[in-house]
């Protein structure tokens, strides 16, 4: 867990640069293990995840299937085809939003 602020591009720079990737959620043990981190670190807010929209599509940086999801169900569905926010990030609540991948956040390196 890694809780400088940065945006999307600059957390997945500063990641491999210590030989790792912005974490990929492929599992409920995976998001489990997330929140465990964002909780023991106090984290009241969306930390960055190495999903993001390309093309037509949710990808994980490190080429991980998107098998599981935590989009939160019902109501704002923009994730489906996202205009400017297309950068994925873990909520305190365990759900996945779509933000604007140049807002600065926390995020976690595998």
């Amino acid at each position: 867990m890694v809780e400088d602020k940065m945006t999307w591009e600059q957390a997945l720079t500063y990641c491999g640069k210590n030989l790792t990737t912005l974490t990929s959620l492929i599992s409920k043990t995976e998001q489990r293990l997330a929140m465990t981190k964002i909780q023991r670190h106090a984290i009241t807010y969306p930390v960055w995840l190495g999903l993001r929209f390309l093309g037509d599509r949710w990808l994980w940086v490190n080429g991980d299937p998107l098998e599981y999801e935590a989009w939160p169900q019902g109501g704002d569905q923009d994730h489906q085809c996202p205009m400017w926010r297309r950068c994925g990030a873990l909520t305190k609540e365990g759900l996945w939003e779509n933000v604007d991948c140049g807002k600065k956040l926390s995020f976690i390196c595998d």
